[in-house]
């Protein structure tokens, strides 16, 4: 694991500048670091896939090394656990300068045009011929359903909240998403739970589910959940971006382009990793249930 830190050139030139010496400041510019050259400084988690890890595996770890190429830039990290209050200690400490993979709607940055639209699935075994797609499947009634909890006080993610909604309480497992850190890829414990039929059936978020499902040694099914309509203070899906410091509008013009360019081997990239993609926010009427 690498940390990155400031620029040691700021305090000579504001001194510099401080005393109108402009015959020094002269000598002394060859220090100031070349912009084209300078690294793109990326901040990300170094266990968290399919999303990054320190060995560099990860798609935004990819999607990062893309955005360098395409700015001339040698990509560093500073690798950080995605807990709360992670933004607040990594990119508005100016650590680092972009962080990969974040909500489009997220307050404290300024993010980049979304690069995938993704959307929480069911995961469940093949050779359990669940086929259950819609949140209000009357089957979910009486089976062992696994959700996401975030943060310490074990936050509902929406399809937790939908279900418990529904009259599922009881029914519902926990899985922490963060879970214990001194393991490989923590959030990956629910796909584990359906694999050794802890659980019949989880409500995972979408790029965890996909990824971990392509490399399960046992076939499992992925579905977009739907259903939701009703629910419509609990998004299901959502844009993903990049998010940027709010006053550097430059950077975000520059990755702007770079999505709009690439967007074809980005969606590639994705569909490798075994991302479920969605395009439009989905219509599927409540009465479309299985009985």
């Amino acid at each position: 694991m690498s940390r990155s830190n400031h620029s040691a050139t700021q305090a000579p030139l504001l001194w510099l500048l401080a005393f109108g010496c402009a015959g020094l400041a002269a000598l002394v510019a060859p220090a100031v670091p070349d912009e084209a050259s300078s690294p793109l400084r990326v901040c990300a988690d170094p266990n968290n896939l399919p999303f990054s890890n320190a060995t560099r595996e990860g798609f935004e770890n990819r999607l990062a090394d893309l955005a360098g190429a395409e700015l001339g830039k040698p990509v560093t990290y500073t690798w950080h656990a995605q807990r709360q209050g992670f933004i607040r200690e990594t990119l508005n400490a100016e650590t680092c300068d972009i962080v990969m993979g974040v909500p489009k709607q997220l307050a404290n940055v300024i993010t980049t045009r979304p690069y995938y639209r993704s959307t929480y699935v069911f995961v469940s075994r093949a050779d359990r011929h669940l086929d259950i797609a819609s949140i209000r499947d009357p089957r979910l009634k009486k089976a062992r359903i696994g959700v996401q909890l975030i943060g310490d006080g074990g936050s509902n993610t929406p399809p937790s909240h939908a279900l418990a909604s529904l009259g599922m309480v009881t029914n519902l497992v926990g899985y922490p998403v963060y879970g214990d850190y001194r393991e490989h890829d923590p959030p990956a414990r629910i796909i584990a739970a359906v694999e050794q039929g802890e659980v019949d059936i989880a409500a995972v978020w979408g790029p965890l589910a996909g990824y971990f499902a392509k490399q399960s040694p046992v076939p499992l099914n992925v579905t977009p959940i739907a259903g939701t309509e009703s629910f419509a203070s609990l998004p299901f899906q959502y844009d993903i971006a990049m998010g940027v410091r709010k006053n550097d509008h430059a950077l975000k013009a520059k990755l702007d382009g770079i999505i709009d360019q690439k967007r074809g081997e980005i969606t590639n990239l994705l569909e490798n990793y075994g991302i479920p993609l969605v395009d439009e926010p989905q219509t599927t009427s409540e009465n479309d249930v299985k009985n």
